[in-house]
């Protein structure tokens, strides 16, 4: 991988690392539905021009963006407020890849060498050991958000293999169509203060705000698919592990966060699963 190549992996995780940052201040002063819902409309605005009907796929497509965008950023978005601290639902995010093999195994036909197998594993217990830490009791709700929200982008992850000759942008486009007056009609109806909340935002909220749309889902994925148009998946993808790494020092460091001994130990066993999961080829049942 050339160097320049390397420095855009780098800002990729580092962006998608402080993005938990980002929307743990901005939930400090605006409700989660609300504010997933003001963050697609921000995006809305930018991808409205790269709105293209695709004949023939608009029903995948309407049904990847309900599950990649609405419904897991609100299970998402309400777990990180929820939650203590931001390190622990950073670390079970990373659950989305062991979902979607699994998912994979029932959808596409692929089959599970044993490595992957141990891997799922892993993760799976390493999520189990967090999960049971005293401090993430108190939150355990929102772990269980977490991996929600992870099961529903994988199923969209899935569904996206099918996909043929949809640019990255006009996916994400159909993505802030659908979730962003569907999120916010939500909002109106289960949230309160919303509103209120808006107009006493800090200029720091919105720009977290902001932050969350546009270096998540333009930076970050339209950066991540440059660098697949170049390089092999099983080179370019276990490389984005290290963005919960960049999100737990972040958190640590800008937000005071407690990481205790079965913490370090649960992550660590979880992001080794996934790793084991990502560097091992699926293979296509006979």
């Amino acid at each position: 991988m050339r160097p320049v190549d390397f420095g855009i992996v780098l800002v990729i995780n580092l962006v998608w690392g402080l993005t938990f940052i980002a929307g743990k201040l901005g939930l400090n002063e605006l409700p989660p539905i609300w504010f997933t819902g003001l963050r697609f409309a921000m995006l809305l605005v930018v991808l409205a021009p790269l709105l293209r009907w695709v004949p023939g796929q608009m029903t995948r497509i309407l049904t990847i963006a309900a599950f990649s965008g609405a419904i897991h950023f609100s299970l998402q978005y309400t777990a990180l407020k929820m939650a203590e601290d931001v390190s622990t639902i950073a670390i079970v995010s990373q659950m989305t890849l062991p979902f979607a093999v699994i998912l994979a195994v029932f959808m596409l036909g692929e089959r599970l060498s044993p490595l992957r197998v141990a891997g799922i594993a892993a993760a799976f217990g390493g999520v189990m050991i967090i999960g049971f830490d005293p401090r993430v009791l108190t939150y355990g709700v929102a772990v269980i958000l977490s991996m929600l929200a992870c099961l529903a982008i994988a199923l969209a992850q899935v569904m996206m293999r099918d996909l043929r000759n949809v640019p990255v942008f006009t996916l994400q486009s159909w993505v802030a169509l659908i979730s962003a007056p569907g999120l916010i009609g939500l909002s109106l109806i289960f949230e309160t203060g919303q509103i209120e909340a808006s107009r006493a935002a800090s200029w720091s909220a919105w720009g977290n705000l902001a932050f969350t749309a546009f270096g998540s889902s333009l930076l970050g994925f339209g950066g991540m698919y440059y660098l697949l148009k170049r390089y092999p998946v099983s080179l370019v993808t276990p490389m984005f592990l290290l963005a919960p790494i960049f999100a737990v020092v972040a958190g640590v460091m800008m937000l005071g966060d407690v990481l205790t001994a079965r913490i370090l130990v649960g992550s660590a066993i979880t992001l080794a699963g996934v790793l084991a999961v990502t560097l091992t080829p699926a293979r296509k049942t006979a």
